[in-house]
């Protein structure tokens, strides 16, 4: 702010400047001007407890004298003092104060001489649920709930002052409990009229509103994006072992109190107050909780959802953020998220992998993707594969239920799109870019795990790897095997042969991708080359199929006695050239081997 005839900004209006140099032999002011305001060696104590000038000659004096100015210096004691006063005067009463750091560090800040006083919540306002009363003496007046232990109602408040009364703060406290009961009135007004919405109407009711609301003017409104939730979160429902059914229900209920006179006033109680309304309108436990869980996780140390229902709602909450945004180009941007795209993307992340949830991806952000961008044509492709796939995991078919889903999850989108390229190839381009954005997101994730992030992506790089937890299985198993002597051995060998083969195919112009046959093996290192690749081949495959990554690594560790040996008595540039091609071929085929597990050029040396 700026203030007087001054040019200077200031958080305040500046009176005086306190600048000295010291040691244990002298003392002298620097002679500083700001804004004519020279500096000396005087300061100020608390404006109405120790008004007076006071001289300092060091920083030990200067903090001493203040506080016996009634001003406590240091920040974290009065952190430290405003908790333990608080507790003691609510442990007194047998009650029990919220904890809250953020308006504990807040309230800290706006006090130099810290009084804690406690005062009662009216009757009329008990009823409350505590959130609203928490939220509306927190926002609005900075004070801290006091909760009773035995009903779980919030009780009382704190309030921190900054003067010691000379009544011991009654006056101070009848001032304050007369504005608190005109906020929590406004509270109980809001609370009232919400609630006879929802006895008049249902949860229906409440969210009749959000039709004529608008989300996102490319995007609709918020009823059409309820109703896209809806069907997804049915559609994800049985991966996660939910009711279609109920999770439908859930969906389109959980967005019903931003319409809510309560949430318009603080919105922070998003969902907090769908669950009560939705339990006061009859729904079924777990319903209502997914109308507050849905929203988690709010940030990096938040839980996820743990109730299957709940789990279906999030994701198909943040799939449909994701993929909406990402339709009409509204990605975030450097340092700006305007619509908190990457904190969906990783609540995405952490609720599959936390809550072990089978699910691809892929076919689920593609038909999204596809229906955001214009799509025009019939939905019936999409439900034949996710017939097909369905059947093939009623019949135990895993295995070959995600291959059908790689091959025939674009395929179901050429079809619709046979007759528009132009809007198939920009499906494709963000289909692409939204799965990069994820594995960046994934790659942020494990690295706070110590997991590397060339591991993550030599595995994403094989393709399809749209099952994060069968990615992140076959990620933490590759980055336990490369950190091994042999793993990092087997990398070496696998480089060396890629590079081979790479310069001899650049250097002929051609590929050696044909079959290596063991009948042109003119050694035994050869041979037991092509022995050890007969053995670990299948041997591999069988392990990947049965998502055993450790034993694949194990079957994988087996090669590196065989490709050392190799590349120590073997000359792969043979004078005979059948030979030489034979060998080259044999070099492709280790690569071919290994790349089953993931694509060793992304892992570095």
């Amino acid at each position: 702010m700026r203030w007087g005839v001054g040019t200077l900004r200031w958080v305040r209006p500046l009176h005086s400047i306190l600048c000295v140099l010291s040691d244990e032999a002298w003392v002298e002011t620097v002679p500083l001007e700001i804004d004519g305001i020279r500096a000396g060696d005087v300061t100020y104590g608390h404006r109405f407890h120790a008004p007076a000038p006071i001289k300092v000659s060091s920083f030990d004096d200067y903090a001493a004298k203040l506080e016996t100015a009634k001003v406590i210096l240091d920040p974290a004691e009065r952190v430290a003092r405003i908790e333990a006063d608080a507790q003691n005067l609510a442990f007194a009463q047998g009650m029990e104060v919220v904890a809250d750091k953020g308006l504990l560090a807040e309230v800290a800040g706006l006090v130099e001489w810290p009084v804690t006083l406690m005062g009662e919540i009216g009757e009329e306002f008990l009823d409350l649920p505590p959130e609203v009363l928490q939220t509306s003496m927190k926002e609005h007046q900075k004070f801290f709930s006091v909760r009773n232990p035995k009903s779980g109602r919030i009780e009382r408040f704190i309030t921190v002052a900054n003067t010691q009364a000379a009544d011991g703060g009654a006056t101070i406290l009848a001032g304050n409990g007369k504005v608190l009961a005109a906020r929590l009135s406004d509270a109980k007004f809001f609370w009232e009229n919400d609630m006879r919405t929802v006895k008049a109407g249902g949860m229906a009711a409440l969210a009749e509103p959000l039709k004529s609301v608008t989300f996102h003017n490319k995007l609709g409104t918020q009823w059409e994006r309820i109703e896209r939730v809806a069907a997804l979160a049915a559609e994800i429902a049985p991966s996660v072992g939910a009711d279609p059914e109920a999770a439908r229900q859930a969906a389109m209920v959980c967005k019903a109190d931003l319409s809510s006179q309560m949430v318009y006033e603080f919105p922070e109680l998003q969902g907090i107050m769908g669950r009560y309304y939705a339990e006061h309108a009859g729904l079924a436990a777990e319903i209502a909780a997914a109308c507050e869980a849905h929203y988690a996780p709010l940030g990096p140390s938040d839980d996820v959802p743990s109730e299957t229902i709940s789990v279906a709602v999030a994701l198909a909450d943040k799939i449909d953020m994701l993929t909406g945004f990402w339709a009409i180009d509204e990605k975030p941007t450097g340092s700006k998220d305007p619509f908190a795209l990457r904190r969906a993307a990783l609540g995405i992340i952490r609720t599959v992998l936390e809550t072990n949830v089978r699910i691809m991806l892929l076919p689920l952000l593609g038909k999204r993707i596809s229906g955001h961008t214009g799509r025009t044509g019939s939905t019936d492709e999409y439900d034949i594969v996710e017939t097909a796939k369905n059947a093939l995991v009623d019949a135990g078919e895993v295995k070959l239920a995600e291959e059908f889903f790689e091959q025939r999850a674009r395929a179901a989108i050429d079809n619709v799109y046979a007759d528009q390229a132009g809007i198939l190839e920009q499906i494709y381009s963000k289909l692409d870019d939204l799965l990069s954005f994820l594995a960046d997101r994934l790659k942020t994730y494990l690295r706070d795990q110590g997991i590397r992030h060339d591991v993550i992506q030599a595995c994403f790089d094989l393709g399809g790897q749209d099952d994060l937890v069968l990615l992140v299985n076959r990620v933490r198993a590759l980055q336990a095997f490369v950190d091994t002597e042999d793993g990092a051995n087997l990398l070496a060998g696998y480089k060396r042969a890629s590079n081979i083969v790479a310069a001899e195919e650049k250097k002929d112009g051609v590929e050696y991708s044909g079959g290596a046959e063991e009948k042109f093996a003119e050694q035994d290192e050869e041979r037991a080359l092509f022995a050890a690749l007969d053995s670990a081949e299948p041997a591999i495959a069988n392990a990947l199929e049965a998502e055993d990554f450790t034993a694949a690594m194990g079957e994988m560790a087996k090669l590196r006695a065989p490709i050392d040996a190799f590349f120590d008595q073997v000359t792969v540039n043979a004078d005979n050239q059948i030979v030489r091609r034979n060998r080259l071929c044999l070099l492709t085929r280790v690569r071919q081997v290994m790349r089953q597990v993931a694509v060793w050029e992304a892992i570095e040396g």
